[in-house]
C-alpha cells in the first residue's frame, strides 16, 4: 500500500477513508473531499462502504433506486446502483455516489468470500474514475479491514479526544498487522484550533511509534466549523451549502495535498 499521487497517479486510484470510532466526521469528510476533487477536475466515484450502518444517501439527500444491498444480492450491477450528486461526475464539482443500505445493518454480517467479491467489484469500477473515494465503517472490523486492504491508499479521521486516538491506534495496528507495509496518512477533524490538532496528532504519533515503530503522517487538518451540523440537518454536500467556510477550504486545500503528495504544513 504506497501513496502514488500527482502525474504519477494510476486512473482508479481508491482512497478510503476510515475512523477508530464514530462520530468525529468520517463521512462529511468524505463527501466533502469527493466534492473538492471533482472541483480540481477529477472524475470522482463515492462508494458507502460502510456495511453495517450505511448513511451516505441520508447525508446527502438521497432516494437511491438501488444500493450495496441490491448488489450483494445480484439484483443489480454495481455500476447501475450509481446515483449522481450536483450533476454528477461529468461535471465540475459534482460526483456519482453508490449508497449502503442505510441504517439496516443487512450487510453487517458478509461472509469473506462476499466482502472480497465487492472489493474487487469496487476495484473494477473505480477504473472507469480518476478517483474512487470509499467510505467505510467506523472500526476495525474483519470487513473493515479487507476493505481497507483494498485500497490505494487510506486516510485515517481522528480528533482531540482520547477515545479517537485509541480506538484509531487500534486500526492501525490491525492493518499493519495484516500488511507491515501499510502507511494510512492522517487527518485531524474538527480542530477547535490548529495547536490543538496537532497536538493530538503528535500524541498519536508518539503512541505509534512507541509501539509499533511507525510515524504517521499528517495530510491535513479541518477546522471546526458551525456549518458542518448545518449541512447535515440541511441533507446538503457541505460544499453545495457552504462553499466558503472554514471546513470547506481545508477540505479543498486537503484534496489539493493528496493529489500533489504534500504533507500538511
Amino acid at each position: 500500500m504506497s501513496f502514488l499521487t500527482g502525474e504519477n497517479a494510476p486512473a482508479g486510484r481508491i482512497l478510503a477513508i476510515a475512523s477508530g470510532k464514530g462520530g468525529v466526521g468520517k463521512t462529511v469528510m468524505a463527501a466533502g473531499l469527493a466534492q473538492a476533487f471533482s472541483a480540481q477536475g477529477e472524475r470522482l466515484l463515492l462508494i458507502d462502504g460502510d456495511l453495517g450502518m450505511a448513511n451516505i444517501d441520508v447525508q446527502l439527500g438521497l432516494s437511491p433506486q438501488a444500493d450495496l444491498a441490491a448488489v450483494m444480492s445480484g439484483q443489480v450491477l454495481l455500476e447501475d446502483a450509481c446515483e449522481p450528486v450536483l450533476g454528477g461526475a461529468a461535471r465540475p464539482g459534482g460526483f456519482d455516489v453508490i449508497p449502503g443500505r442505510s441504517g439496516s445493518g443487512g450487510l453487517a454480517g458478509l461472509r469473506p468470500d462476499a466482502v472480497n467479491r465487492l472489493a474487487a467489484a469496487c476495484a473494477t469500477i473505480a477504473l472507469s474514475y480518476e478517483r474512487a473515494i470509499l467510505d467505510l465503517a467506523a472500526g476495525a472490523d474483519d470487513s473493515t479491514m479487507r476493505l481497507a486492504m483494498a485500497a490505494d491508499d487510506v486516510l485515517l479521521v481522528i480528533n482531540d479526544e482520547p477515545t479517537s486516538l485509541t480506538d484509531a491506534y487500534a486500526f492501525v495496528k490491525r492493518l499493519r498487522i495484516r500488511d507491515e507495509s501499510a502507511a494510512p496518512l492522517v487527518v485531524v477533524n474538527n480542530a477547535p484550533t490548529p495547536d490543538k490538532a496537532r497536538e493530538a496528532y503528535a500524541a498519536f504519533k508518539m503512541t505509534c511509534e512507541k509501539f509499533l515503530g511507525y510515524a504517521p503522517t499528517l495530510a491535513g487538518i479541518v477546522s471546526r466549523d458551525e456549518h458542518v451540523p448545518l449541512a447535515i440537518r440541511a441533507q446538503l454536500p457541505l460544499g453545495q451549502r457552504s462553499p466558503d467556510c472554514a471546513a470547506m477550504r481545508d477540505l479543498a486545500s486537503l484534496a489539493s495535498g493528496l493529489a500533489a503528495g504534500r504533507e500538511a504544513a
